[in-house]
């Protein structure tokens, strides 16, 4: 028997949720760049060790739901704030504000053990940390308080010896060889949209989708076919770039992710399409696999 459990990271887009995760992995699992939005599934990540096997949940950040995109972001955040611990994420670089505020009431009558995560310690210094903790205290009465950086990957050891304190023990959800829900058609598209989030200009982000539609694998090596889906034309000729040489330099860094990742030779081919208005359009928010059967 181990100690077992679901634990949900929830905060803000763009508090460390991604960087935390692949920490605590110690592998790259979720995409990440200083782009907001660039989380937009819940991506369940499988920690084994010898007495615990914990399945952490990053959540897309909520945010206000302008398109129906947002809208299915934030209902995917939301549903998967039934874990027994939620790890509730706050920039104490910037400080509490009012997405903050806003997230905490979401989750605050929840019946999970509820750990508030100071995140990105290392930017600030420490009689500001400490201020911040005294101010934030006041606001709800959290189960841990655990300041971080996991970027560094400061307090992490921490964090997970008092994540355990607080499970069961049970049967183990999955095998000693499970690390993902994610398939592999996956991560290869957002290895692409990683790339486009970090050397595109702040306007894109948001317009932009990737889907694998090839992927396969022979003596060689894997091959592997991403669409990259924006809304506007304009968009498209930004992404391709001057005679191609964005879309190269995106593919170029892709490819070396993915091999990093499948310990393999990758073949990628990239190319881009219009589709107007597809962040409100359930056919493709459902074919680009952001939107599922019955949301």
């Amino acid at each position: 028997m181990k100690k077992c459990g679901f634990v949900s990271l929830v905060g803000r887009p763009n508090v460390g949720k991604s960087t935390l995760l692949n920490s605590i992995l110690d592998v790259k699992l979720a995409i990440t760049s200083d782009k907001v939005g660039t989380t937009r599934n819940a991506i369940q990540g499988i920690y084994n060790d010898d007495d615990s096997q914990i399945v952490f949940v990053d959540t897309p950040g909520i945010a206000k739901p302008i398109h129906r995109l947002n809208q299915i972001l934030n209902k995917k955040a939301y549903a998967n704030t039934d874990a027994e611990i939620i790890l509730f994420l706050v920039d104490i670089s910037t400080g509490f504000g009012k997405g903050d505020e806003y997230i905490l009431n979401q989750i605050k009558d929840k019946s999970s053990v509820k750990f508030l995560l100071l995140n990105k310690i290392d930017k600030i210094k420490k009689e500001v940390l400490i201020k911040r903790i005294t101010e934030i205290k006041e606001k709800f009465d959290f189960d841990e308080i655990i300041p971080i950086s996991a970027y560094k990957k400061d307090n992490i050891d921490t964090l997970m010896k008092c994540i355990k304190s607080y499970l069961k023990e049970g049967e183990a959800y999955y095998s000693e060889d499970d690390f993902t829900n994610i398939s592999v058609k996956f991560m290869m598209s957002e290895f692409v949209r990683e790339q486009v989030l970090r050397l595109t200009r702040d306007e894109v982000p948001h317009t932009v989708a990737c889907y694998t539609e090839e992927y396969r694998e022979d003596d060689k090596g894997v091959y592997v076919s991403v669409l990259v889906v924006v809304d506007r034309d304009n968009i498209k000729k930004m992404i391709i770039g001057n005679r191609g040489s964005m879309i190269k330099e995106i593919g170029t860094k892709a490819r070396g992710e993915m091999e990093k990742f499948l310990g393999k030779k990758v073949y990628l081919s990239t190319y881009v399409k219009t589709i107007k208005n597809w962040r409100d359009r359930d056919k493709y928010l459902l074919e680009l696999g952001i939107k599922e059967e019955d949301e």
